[in-house]
């Protein structure tokens, strides 16, 4: 018997993906639930699992563009001892009747030993045989011709993260780069005694053989890669907000001091009740929330010529992966506590770094807050997450003189910026939010308090 494994229902709003990596190969026995694909979406990676045990047949290739309900696969149920006796993926159909001879084991090059013992060596561990490699990976391991299995892996459960290949390309690390930058063997027959004859001297090169080699050059210098789905999403998006919206950026500054030092008389504590560090997000995140309250249009949106004002508020957290920003949704975050905002955070950032995010947990955001501090941005003016009407910009926090009681001290200080749609939101409005936020933090009692 044969089932069909099919592209299911991925969102209300996609209806299809591209077929970026077969997570198991051709022929490969299958348990029921295991994933053996990954779709690519304009919102996120999807795996895509089978629906029974048995033998893996690819109804399609790597790059193909799939719809919902197209035939991606098929499993063939294996009948009496034949799953027992198969070797997942390598041994179907007649070979399985007929014992083959035990190949002796290959010399392994010596580039290529050095290269496994070096990455042993690097604090990771080898790679699982098993484990599937995501979009990015697989990318920087086919440009530079690597091999995945001679790779530290940090990831969880072996599994091989961007930085891994990344870190071992810089080492110098690559078996195929060392074996064929090796010089050709010297045999005996090969050595003579013989002065070598004295070499012509160069004759100028011409002009136009000049200026040809210059331009070889230069194309060697550059390299096309065709950009993702969801890198072509974010590049739609980002065009779209600037289009559509009438976008406009207000400042302001925060003394971090008092956040700072109530986060380090509690952090410990903290984390011992709720088993996650205490971060800046949470702070910003709750005091977000609390000014929205006060400025209901930041979390509104235009619906044709009408204006939708929500209740609940839903925060996007913009997180960097290796495969472009990300913008995971904590759900209901006016109800959730500081200690809830911060665990569903480190859940979502998590699940992004994995590539393991829902379509569900990206989707239906209504404000957002975008942290350009982690990369060390000291101001910076963020752009809309259509059809959201605000975004909030965090900066890194720098050690600067200020005025305070007439007198000039040291505070470490934090540029915020909140970047608004002008047709729904007033200037007053967004300089009135960004305040809000500046008087929680510099006085967090206020955010326990609610005032």
């Amino acid at each position: 018997m044969t089932v069909d494994v099919k592209v299911p229902r991925l969102a209300e709003s996609i209806s299809d993906a591209v077929l970026v990596e077969w997570l198991r190969e051709d022929g490969a026995t299958v348990r029921a639930d295991e994933p053996i694909a990954t779709l690519e979406t304009d919102k996120a990676a999807v795996e895509i699992a089978a629906t029974e045990p048995g033998v893996l047949r690819h109804a399609r290739a790597i790059g193909d563009k799939v719809l919902v309900g197209d035939v991606l696969a098929r499993i063939e149920a294996q009948t009496g001892g034949a799953a027992s006796a198969a070797s997942p993926g390598r041994v179907s159909g007649a070979a399985a009747s007929a014992p083959s001879p035990v190949p002796a084991p290959a010399a392994v090059p010596p580039a290529q030993a050095a290269a496994s013992g070096k990455a042993a060596g690097n604090g990771g561990t080898l790679p699982a045989p098993d484990a599937p490699l995501s979009p990015a990976v697989r990318r920087l391991v086919e440009e530079h011709q690597l091999d995945p299995a001679q790779i530290a892996a940090s990831g969880k459960g072996g599994r091989l993260l961007k930085d891994d290949v990344v870190r071992h390309v810089e080492s110098g690390a690559s078996a195929v780069a060392a074996t064929s930058a090796a010089p050709a063997p010297t045999t005996a027959s090969a050595i003579t005694t013989a002065a070598p004859p004295a070499p012509r001297p160069a004759a100028p090169a011409p002009a136009d053989a000049t200026a040809e080699a210059t331009a070889g050059s230069a194309a060697n210098d550059e390299r096309t890669v065709p950009m993702s789905r969801i890198r072509q999403r974010i590049a739609e998006r980002l065009v779209q907000a600037q289009h559509t919206a009438a976008i406009l950026t207000t400042f302001n500054e925060i003394d971090m001091s008092a956040v700072m030092d109530l986060r380090s008389r509690h952090k410990q504590g903290f984390e011992t009740k709720h088993g996650v560090k205490l971060g800046f997000m949470s702070f910003f995140a709750r005091a977000s929330v609390l000014a929205l309250a006060d400025v209901p249009e930041l979390n509104a949106e235009i619906r044709g010529t009408n204006i939708v004002y929500r209740s609940r508020v839903h925060l996007g957290i913009a997180v960097g992966t290796g495969r472009g920003l990300v913008v995971p949704v904590v759900r209901d975050a006016h109800q959730r506590s500081l200690a809830g905002i911060e665990r569903e955070i480190e859940r979502l950032a998590g699940r992004a770094r994995e590539n393991t995010l829902t379509l569900d947990e990206l989707s239906g955001g209504t404000f957002t807050i975008s942290n350009g501090g982690v990369y060390g941005s000291l101001l910076s003016t963020p752009i809309l997450n259509p059809p959201q009407s605000g975004i909030l910009g965090m900066h890194k926090i720098e050690k600067r003189p200020v005025a305070l009681n007439d007198q000039v001290v040291i505070r470490p200080m934090m540029y915020v910026a909140v970047s608004y749609d002008h047709r729904i939101v007033d200037g007053e409005q967004a300089v009135t939010f960004l305040v809000r936020i500046k008087e929680r933090l510099e006085d967090p009692e206020r955010m326990l308090l609610e005032l």
